[in-house]
């Protein structure tokens, strides 16, 4: 299976998708913001991001601009639940236009997570 780094400043939601993910047969990374998924790119061989749109620090928008400057070449999933004054729409329509491959609008099932990872990695 593949070697999943999940990106995402909540907590509780980030365990609940590594949860799912090693179930599935994944080795799993974590960060809280994009500032640590960057220091993670560097310490291991990534196979696939996946990644909140809306973090502190540094976004996910910021972080895949990073990423393709760093010339990581790894493939993204953005996911964003949205807020009050910018539509999850929005945010995964920008991540689109950086190149990602996929996105999920939050709360999203397990079979759409795997959906996404199976288009993403064919």
């Amino acid at each position: 299976m593949s070697r999943i780094l999940v990106v995402e400043d909540d907590t509780w939601y980030r365990e609940l998708l590594v949860e799912m993910l090693v179930q599935d047969g994944h080795q799993t990374f974590e960060a809280g913001d994009g500032d640590e998924a960057l220091k993670r790119m560097q310490e291991a061989s990534i196979e696939l991001v996946i990644i909140d749109m809306l973090m502190p620090n540094k976004d996910g928008l910021d972080t895949i601009t990073e990423m393709g400057r760093l010339g990581y070449g790894i493939p993204v999933i953005a996911m964003s639940g949205g807020r009050r004054s910018l539509s999850a729409e929005f945010n995964l329509e920008s991540a689109r236009l950086l190149g990602v491959k996929a996105a999920l609008a939050k709360p999203f099932s397990r079979a759409d997570l795997r959906t996404a990872i199976s288009d993403v990695m064919g």
